[in-house]
C-alpha cells in the first residue's frame, strides 16, 4: 500500500469489519486497552513501554494503554476509558471512541476488549514511571510497511514471527496481536 489511509477509513473499517468474539465467560479475567490514534501531518499509534520492575511479568513490554475491569466499570469500554486517564491523564471528552477491535486472550487467563479512538490531543500526557517508562507514537505507515513486507496481509504469523520493530522497541504478543488484526481491517 503506498498511501496511509485517512482517519475516515479507518474508523469505517473497524465499524464494519469482523472482530474476534468474547470468549465463554468466566474463562478469563476481563481487561481492557485504547488504541488511540493521533492525527497530524500523519497518523500515529500511541504506545506504551512497560517500566522495567523486577518481577512484573510484563516488564519493558510494549503495550496500549489499559488494565483490569474494576467493579465501578459497566463496560469494558468505561475500564479502557478510566485506565487512560489513570496511567496517562487522557481524559475521555477527549477521545472520540470508534469501536471495539473485539477480544484477544493471553497465555496468563487475560481477555482483552481492544477499543479504538482518536485523541484530540488536548491533555499533556503524565505517567507514573513505576508503572510506565515512556510513551512511543508509531507512525501507523511504519506499522503498515512492517506488515506488508513480512506479508502478514497474506498468511497469519505464527505468534513468535509476529512482531512489529520500531527504532528501539518491539511490539509483539498480544499488543502483535490486534495491530495484526486492525491492520488487515484498514488494508482490505
Amino acid at each position: 500500500m503506498n498511501k496511509e489511509p485517512s482517519i475516515y477509513s479507518i474508523c469505517k473499517a473497524i465499524k464494519t469489519g469482523p472482530h474476534p468474539p468474547p470468549p465463554p465467560a468466566d474463562m478469563f479475567d476481563p481487561t481492557s486497552v485504547m488504541a488511540l490514534f493521533l492525527v497530524t501531518s500523519e497518523i500515529h499509534l500511541l504506545f506504551i513501554q512497560k517500566a522495567d520492575v523486577k518481577g512484573y511479568p510484563w516488564a519493558n513490554q510494549m503495550a496500549f494503554p489499559g488494565g483490569h475491569k474494576d467493579e465501578t466499570d459497566t463496560t469494558t469500554m468505561q475500564t479502557a476509558l478510566r485506565e487512560l486517564e489513570e496511567e496517562m491523564g487522557i481524559v475521555s471528552k477527549n477521545v472520540e471512541v470508534i469501536g471495539s477491535l473485539g477480544h484477544f486472550q493471553t497465555l496468563n487467563n487475560k481477555d482483552i476488549e481492544a477499543w479504538t479512538g482518536v485523541w484530540n490531543q488536548a491533555d499533556t500526557i503524565e505517567f507514573d514511571t513505576s508503572e510506565i517508562s515512556r510513551v512511543i507514537k508509531i507512525p501507523l505507515s511504519h506499522l503498515i510497511r512492517i506488515h506488508t513486507e513480512n506479508r502478514y496481509h497474506f498468511e497469519t504469523p505464527g505468534i513468535m514471527q509476529l512482531v512489529y520493530p520500531f527504532e528501539d522497541v518491539r511490539v509483539w504478543g498480544a499488543t502483535a496481536k490486534i495491530i495484526y488484526h486492525m491492520l488487515n481491517l484498514i488494508l482490505k
